[in-house]
């Protein structure tokens, strides 16, 4: 019998790649270099399953006059990158990496956190360049985390698990928006009516929600505005999520704190108004970036692949 073909847009772990290649016949990025979209529109072509990532845009434009592929196995949980209204119109099923990336990216969070309170950063970035002049009482004081609010912007998986390591793990209090009534959140918790009565409450924000859609510039200059002077903004959602242009004015007025960002609108680029500034931690988008994560996230994508061309409704279908 012959094995679908598969056609894999980034290198995978190792293991992954190897399982991939045992059980369908795929074609692996060996240069590690994005697709363009003369690349992608022509694996949509030649393959019975795409598996693409957050770099790869695939819009309702390269669906158009039918394509071979019949699945995209998404590697994550986020998929605003792919129309999925098009992709079901083309006959493609659409799938993503829930649950298993949930500890990692909360993880990611709390570090952003921590590193933005505590001014982590700057004084890592000090010490390198030997501009430390030594202890004083005054150097570097950020701000205390314990006993402090975070408001989480998105209830799902990595929202709990982010409000959890808060709250057992420092005693904050937690206060949350949701679109949809969240009734066991795993803790003493507060879900407010709005995106605003949180960034009003709140000492830390995280985000958490879904990019795109009507989630694209949720937190704008009107709602910057809500939050405290002395608050934070962490992003470990979206780039789309947050208007830089915004917070960046925002930050300059002293609207808050600071930011803590591992995503951006125009990944790799990133706006020299933020790389220029002390009072944002900066990371590579690294929310999933452990390799038992990536492991499972590709052994993920395989289990739904194999759902899929054996007749079975994929685990993780998202349309």
């Amino acid at each position: 019998m012959t094995k679908p073909r598969v056609i894999v847009t980034r290198r995978w772990p190792h293991e992954v790649e190897a399982r991939l290649a045992t059980e369908f016949s795929v074609t692996l990025n060996e240069a590690d270099r994005p697709f363009g979209q003369k690349e992608l529109r022509e694996a949509l072509l030649e393959a019975d399953a795409v598996l693409p990532t957050v770099t790869d845009r695939l819009g309702a434009d390269l669906f158009e006059g039918g394509v071979r592929a019949k699945i995209l196995g998404n590697f994550g949980v986020g998929f605003n990158h792919i129309d999925i209204e098009a992709a079901r119109l083309g006959g493609l099923v659409v799938t993503n990496t829930p649950a298993v990336l949930t500890d990692a990216t909360a993880d990611l969070a709390m570090t952003l956190l921590l590193m933005c309170a505590r001014r982590a950063g700057e004084g890592e970035r000090e010490v390198r360049t030997g501009g430390w002049a030594g202890w004083r009482p005054t150097h570097l004081c950020g701000t205390q985390v314990t006993g402090k609010t975070i408001g989480i912007i998105g209830m799902g998986r990595i929202g709990q698990a982010m409000a959890r390591r808060c709250h057992f793990g420092f005693g904050m209090d937690v206060v949350f928006f949701d679109s949809y009534p969240v009734a066991d959140p795993g803790m003493r918790a507060r879900q407010l009516a709005t995106v605003e009565d949180v960034l009003a409450a709140a000492d830390f924000v995280s985000l958490h929600c879904p990019g795109g859609g009507e989630n694209y510039n949720l937190i704008n200059q009107q709602r910057l505005a809500c939050m405290k002077p002395s608050a934070f903004l962490i992003n470990t959602a979206r780039g789309d999520v947050v208007d830089e242009e915004a917070l960046v004015q925002a930050l300059d007025e002293g609207v808050l704190a600071g930011a803590g960002l591992d995503v951006f609108k125009t990944e790799p680029a990133v706006p020299t108004t933020l790389t220029g500034r002390q009072d944002v931690v900066l990371l590579p988008h690294l929310g999933s970036a452990t390799s038992e994560t990536r492991v499972a996230m590709g052994m993920r994508v395989i289990d739904n692949l194999l759902a899929f061309f054996d007749g079975r409704r994929p685990p993780d279908a998202v349309n």
